[in-house]
C-alpha cells in the first residue's frame, strides 16, 4: 500500500508529547495525519464522524465500539497507545479485518512506580499533611510504613511483576492472586501465590493489576471488600471498571478500609460531585500511571511502528486479535 496515500488518525492525548520526532516521522511517512484537539478520550458518538476515510489509527482510551468500527470505511489498523484494549470491540474489528495492536511492557515500570507512590502517600497521609501545613497547621500525623507490611497484588502480569520487584526493597511481604499464573511462573520472584480469598484478609495493602474483562468487571464488590483486612488500603492503577464504586465508598465510610488511592474511575473524568471524591480517605489521580517521559516515548514508538507496519502490509509484533489473520489476506 502506498503510505503517501494513507490517512492516520491520532486520538492519543500524549502521542509525541515528550518526543516530537514521533509526530514528524508520522507526518513525513503518510499523506495525512488528523490529530484530536480534545485532551481526553473520545466517545463513540464523537468518533463515528472522525473515522471515515482513515487507514490507520493511533488510539488512546477511546470508546471504540461496534458503531465506530462500522463507520470506519477504510481502516486497516488500530494501534492502541498502551496495553489495555478493553474499550475496543475486538470481535467487530476482527470481522472487518482490522488489526488491533498494543504496547505491552512499555509502561510497566511507570505504572509500578505510581503504585508505590500511592501506597506511600496513603500510608504516610502525605496529601493531608501538605494541606494542613498550607493552612497554617503543624500537626503530628501518625502514618503507616511499608516495611514489614503484607502487600497483595491482584494480577501478576508485567506491571504486577515490576511492582513486586520494587516492593522487595521496602521489606514487604508480597502475595499474588492470579488464576492464570502457575507456581512455577512465580518461582524466584520472591512472592507467594495464593487464592484471592486467602490473599485479601492477609494484606495490609491490596493493589489491583488485573485487566478489565467481563470476568473481572466489578470484581471489587461488597464481598471482596468485606474479605479485606480491617484497616487495609486499596490501590487501583489498572481500570476503573474493576471496582463497584458505591461498595468501596461504603467500606471506607464504615471504617472497614482505612483508605484508597484511585488512578482510574468507571467514568473518566469523574464528576466533581462523585461520592468517592468527597471522602478525605480517598486519593485520586487522573489516570496518569503511564505518563512518564520514558513510558510515553516507548508507547509512542511501539504504537507508531505497529500502525505503519500494518499499512506496509507487515504483521506488527503485538497483535491482540490474531484471528484477524486466520484464513484472511486483508493486510
Amino acid at each position: 500500500m502506498d503510505l503517501r496515500a494513507c490517512c492516520v488518525l491520532v486520538s492519543s492525548t500524549t502521542f509525541g508529547m515528550q518526543d516530537p520526532t514521533l509526530r514528524s516521522e508520522l507526518e513525513r511517512t503518510v499523506g495525512e495525519v488528523r490529530y484530536s484537539s480534545e485532551k481526553r478520550p473520545l466517545t463513540a458518538t464523537e468518533l463515528t464522524s472522525r473515522v471515515k476515510g482513515i487507514d490507520g489509527w493511533i488510539a488512546g482510551l477511546d470508546e471504540i465500539d461496534a458503531s465506530v468500527i462500522a463507520a470506519a470505511d477504510r481502516l486497516k489498523v488500530i494501534a492502541r497507545y498502551g496495553v489495555g484494549y478493553d474499550r475496543v470491540d475486538l470481535a467487530a474489528a476482527t470481522r472487518c479485518g482490522i488489526v488491533v495492536a498494543n504496547t505491552p511492557g512499555a509502561n510497566s515500570a511507570a505504572v509500578a512506580e505510581l503504585t508505590i507512590g500511592l501506597m506511600l502517600a496513603l500510608g504516610r497521609r502525605i496529601c493531608q499533611a501538605d494541606q494542613a501545613v498550607r493552612s497554617g497547621q503543624w500537626p503530628r500525623i501518625a502514618g503507616v510504613g511499608l516495611a514489614g507490611k503484607t502487600v497483595g497484588l491482584v494480577g501478576f502480569g508485567s506491571i504486577g511483576r515490576e511492582t513486586a520487584r520494587r516492593l522487595s526493597a521496602f521489606g514487604c511481604r508480597v502475595l499474588v492472586a492470579d488464576p492464570f499464573v502457575s507456581p512455577e511462573a512465580v518461582s524466584g520472584c520472591g512472592v507467594g501465590l495464593l487464592p484471592l480469598d486467602a490473599l485479601l484478609p492477609a494484606s495490609d495493602f491490596v493493589c489491583l493489576h488485573a485487566a478489565a474483562t467481563p470476568a473481572t468487571a466489578g470484581m471489587v464488590n461488597e464481598s471482596f471488600l468485606r474479605k479485606m483486612k480491617p484497616g487495609a488500603f486499596l490501590v487501583n492503577t489498572a481500570r476503573g471498571e474493576l471496582i463497584d464504586e458505591a461498595a468501596l465508598g461504603q467500606a471506607i465510610e464504615s471504617g472497614h478500609l482505612r483508605g484508597a488511592a484511585l488512578d482510574c474511575f468507571r467514568n473518566e473524568p469523574p464528576a466533581a460531585d462523585h461520592p468517592l471524591l468527597r471522602l478525605p480517605q480517598v486519593m485520586a489521580t487522573p489516570h496518569t500511571g503511564a505518563h512518564t517521559d520514558e513510558a510515553v516515548n516507548a508507547m509512542g514508538r511501539m504504537a507508531l511502528d505497529a500502525c505503519l507496519a500494518v499499512l506496509r502490509g507487515e504483521r506488527p509484533e503485538h497483535v491482540v486479535n490474531p484471528d484477524v489473520y486466520t484464513g484472511m489476506d486483508r493486510v
